[in-house]
């Protein structure tokens, strides 16, 4: 890491990232590391690239816009990893680099010779993250790894979807965007740790091990009492009256958090007798007899026009808010107030929009995001700038197939 990075350079400015995943989980991790200011060069195979390129309709200017959504904030190069040389070029980045992530399968460098002893001699300082479906160990180590079949495995689809229907699973690839960011914070946490020890390390993370973390207070409640976890359509398992409720012009989701919450949503319906009554008075009771208060709420909320009643209990300091649909959301005021979507451009080409990062760190801003790379654009250019290779030699190596690049980015 570069000793001369400032504060506006972002915050983790002159850390270079070897990007050797593919689909989302670890992409997601090195867009995050980009964002933060890392300098990320994302590695593909030549003439296919990443699956998620092809992932569509919708595309723009023949990207998948799935792709577009997770690889910006990066530089892209493409390698042949069967040939002797292309695995010779993957070397040198990597002892170059301060990060290396990769998602190929167990044990896959090292059986292209980069094992632990290959970065204990060559790149001790390289903090190495392998991201699998299963890690390294157990009897399912090994298998590949995909977010629907996790989720359905370590049991988030059986919490989700309708009380009386079939277990559903979430709207995005949840488990393998957050194996993304917890990968995102182990790099940095090894990081912070090298700057102790003067030494990289091994991170692993795998999608099984997140997915049941994201159990949470469903699996610790199951660890605690024995019993079967269940749906509870939008509500929730422990908490109530949590839910949505449907009113004149659409639904709105209410969730009452204690007792008080609950005395003044009562008192907001014309009910406040709900306060006294002993079936409802304590969350527990509440909890007991749901579907005789969800029943009495719904009731009530079925007279009101949305924005109406949410205004009420907002007044009231009850936490509510309107069902949006995806299109309703990012086109909401406070969306574009906190600059959620922006905009990027290629040189030529016209401007697309795509949400940002979430993240919001004074001192040293995430930026906007670099352009997500085209097929081997930025090959050249990294060859010549970070491996010191001449314009020649990169042409013999694209000419060969060793490598493929866009020969109108070269520097």
């Amino acid at each position: 890491m570069s000793a001369t990075s400032t504060p506006a350079e972002g915050a983790l400015a002159g850390l270079r990232v070897l990007d050797l995943t593919r689909v989302l989980a670890g992409p997601w991790c090195g867009m995050l590391l980009g964002d933060l200011g890392a300098d990320v060069i994302k590695v593909e195979a030549p003439q296919a690239g990443d699956d998620t390129r092809g992932w569509g309709p919708p595309f723009v200017e023949g990207e998948s816009a799935y792709f577009l959504g997770c690889n910006r904030s990066k530089r892209g190069i493409c390698i042949d990893f069967s040939s002797a040389e292309g695995k010779q070029l993957l070397g040198r980045l990597m002892q170059n680099a301060d990060v290396v992530l990769d998602n190929f399968k167990r044990g896959t460098l090292a059986r292209w010779g980069f094992d632990d002893a290959w970065f204990e001699a060559h790149a001790p300082r390289a903090v190495r993250c392998a991201i699998t479906g299963y890690g390294e160990d157990g009897p399912s180590a090994g298998l590949p790894g995909y977010d629907f079949i996790l989720q359905a495995e370590s049991g988030l689809m059986s919490i989700c979807g309708p009380v009386e229907g079939d277990p559903t699973k979430y709207g995005v690839a949840v488990v393998d965007l957050a194996t993304g960011m917890m990968a995102a914070n182990a790099v940095q946490a090894a990081l912070i740790a090298r700057f102790r020890t003067g030494r990289g390390q091994k991170v692993e993370v795998c999608l099984f091990d997140t997915a049941l973390a994201l159990l949470a207070n469903v699996g610790n409640s199951h660890l605690a009492t024995g019993k079967e976890a269940r749906r509870f359509g939008n509500g929730h398992p422990t908490i109530v009256p949590y839910t949505t409720f449907a009113c004149r012009d659409g639904a709105i989701a209410i969730a009452v958090g204690n007792d008080g919450q609950f005395a003044k949503l009562a008192q907001v319906l014309g009910r406040p007798q709900w306060a006294q009554d002993a079936r409802f008075i304590r969350n527990a009771d509440r909890v007991v007899h749901r579907q005789a208060i969800e029943a009495e709420v719904a009731a009530c909320t079925a007279g009101w026009e949305g924005e109406a009643l949410i205004e009420a209990l907002r007044e009231a300091g009850i936490p509510c808010g309107r069902v949006n649909t995806v299109a309703q959301a990012l086109a909401d005021p406070h969306t574009l107030a906190r600059g959620m979507v922006h905009s990027l451009q290629r040189e030529g080409a016209q401007p697309f929009r795509t949400l940002a990062a979430p993240l919001k760190l004074q001192g040293t801003p995430v930026r906007a995001g670099r352009v997500p790379p085209r097929l081997g654009e930025h090959t050249h250019q990294v060859l010549q700038q970070e491996l010191g290779l001449s314009a020649a030699q990169v042409a013999d190596l694209v000419a060969r197939g060793v490598v493929a690049g866009l020969a109108e980015a070269a520097p």
